[in-house]
């Protein structure tokens, strides 16, 4: 890799890339190769960026909208400049395909813009209170930022959900503790260079490698005043449970569905989903992993998306060609590999894939089954790897009722011609999202996204992350 690495933790304005704790190595996904080890943090460095963090927020607060705007667009600016290196080390540390990592870039820079623009844009209301008791008063309320914000970002989108924590924060005021993913920090690393790049005073951005233990140290410090998480949902839910009375965004898992009615553009249909089912093997939180076929189509479905998956290129993340690479580590092989042959034991069959394609590079081949039923692990978790499960329904009522029967609920995908089913979607389906004649892996970075039951709660989409980080204040005279 011919591009600077940083690997220090990255605390009130300076580098600090020595510590007593044991660093943590950093894998070329693909490979296997050391990228660098990063320095962890001990536990006086906790501490000093809870002291950087507070200090920081007490700077940013009192900014102006325009010159938290201008310093925005710096950022973005800057990575502009320097998106080939961010491109490089999300593939490497994340194995993520390099088009798709091309992409994730591409969002990054609308991330920030979309924070530069909102930070000018952020608003109050006027409340009507000129009757009864209230008459002759007026009143109003504006947005005040909460405080210092912990950010635990997941491995997937390693440089694009820190953004979507970071961005926001930074347009509405509040200065932040960034913890990275473990797996891949890098591309969090890389965004504090950027940070100090373009010259935001010491403590606004935080960034820290550390345990779990001294993770939760900083999500039960009062010096934090609103946790944004997003990874699993067992990490989530218990990061609530010791949070106390902080404020929290939590965006959790799902095993997003898309419903295919009688329509008849099989294949144009089949290759988003087969894209939508195992694009980046999978490991994406929106990632199509039911597909719910109306019967009277389902054959001839199912072997164009067979046909479909098949011909999805599997491999070196680095090819332009490649959709499919590696998982995260070899943990995650060994889980899906385990959920596989539990699914055909209890009589499921893998109708394509089904088995590890590289042990070595931690690559399974893009499996879909039928036959399936809860409760395998297929169904009714999330997988967060290259496996989709194909089902039927004769009628749009048992599709929803499939749809809700999940513990789960952030977006699915529904293909169809009917107005009047569309509109039950919008009513009935019990999700955050539901994306008309399309899949479920749809977002664009400024609309609201999130889940409901265990998928988590909050909203993200630049404008809704600020006024998660904001609190109204009212003013009556």
């Amino acid at each position: 890799m011919s591009h600077k690495l940083y690997f220090g933790n990255f605390i009130d304005g300076a580098w600090i890339e020595k510590s007593t704790e044991k660093g943590t190595d950093v894998l070329d996904k693909f490979s296997g190769e050391l990228l660098t080890q990063v320095t962890m943090a001990n536990d006086d460095m906790i501490e000093k960026s809870l002291v950087s963090v507070t200090k920081g927020h007490s700077e940013l607060r009192s900014w102006s909208a325009g010159k938290k705007s201008d310093f925005l667009y710096k950022l973005r600016d800057a990575l502009k400049r320097r998106q080939d290196e961010a491109v490089d080390i999300i593939v490497n540390e994340a194995g993520k395909p390099h088009s798709y990592a091309v992409s994730e870039v591409a969002r990054c820079l609308t991330t920030i813009e979309a924070a530069a623009i909102e930070a000018k844009k952020m608003t109050g209301e006027m409340v009507p209170i000129d009757f009864d008791h209230g008459t002759g008063k007026t009143a109003y309320t504006k947005r005040f930022p909460i405080g210092p914000v912990l950010c635990i970002t997941p491995f997937n989108f390693p440089l694009n959900l820190v953004l979507h924590k970071v961005a926001p924060a930074l347009a509405c005021g509040c200065s932040v503790i960034v913890k990275p993913a473990p797996q891949a920090p890098l591309s969090a690393l890389f965004l504090a260079s950027l940070i100090e790049e373009v010259g935001y005073p010491s403590g606004v951005a935080n960034f820290v490698n550390c345990s779990i233990e001294q993770a939760e140290k900083l999500v039960k410090d009062d010096r934090i005043k609103m946790i944004s998480f997003t990874g699993s949902e067992k990490v989530g839910w218990h990061i609530k449970s010791i949070c106390k009375t902080k404020k929290i965004a939590l965006e959790l898992g799902g095993n997003a569905a898309v419903v295919i009615d009688e329509v008849s553009d099989y294949e144009t249909i089949a290759r988003k989903v087969a894209t939508g089912a195992f694009l980046y093997a999978g490991q994406i939180c929106i990632s199509t992993q039911r597909i719910l076929v109306h019967t009277n189509i389902l054959e001839s479905f199912k072997k164009v998306l067979i046909k479909e998956i098949e011909s999805l290129n599997v491999g070196d993340p680095k090819d332009d060609k490649v959709s499919v690479g590696p998982l995260i580590d070899k943990s995650h092989l060994e889980r899906i590999s385990q959920w596989c042959a539990e699914a055909v034991n209890g009589g499921a069959v893998a109708i394509t894939g089904g088995k590890v394609f590289n042990d070595k590079q931690n690559i399974f081949m893009p499996t879909l089954f039928e036959n399936v039923e809860s409760p395998m692990k297929v169904v009714d978790e999330e997988v967060f790897g290259p496996v989709a499960i194909i089902d039927s329904f004769q009628n749009f009522s048992e599709a929803i009722e499939m749809v809700n029967d999940s513990k789960y609920g952030l977006q699915v995908g529904v293909y169809t011609d009917s107005i009047a089913n569309l509109k039950r979607c919008h009513e009935e389906l019990e999700v955050a999202g539901v994306i008309m004649n399309d899949i479920p892996g749809f977002r664009i970075d400024t609309m609201p996204y999130g889940g409901i039951k265990m998928s988590g709660f909050g909203r993200e989409g630049v404008k809704y992350t600020m006024e998660e980080m904001t609190e109204p204040r009212l003013i009556v005279y």
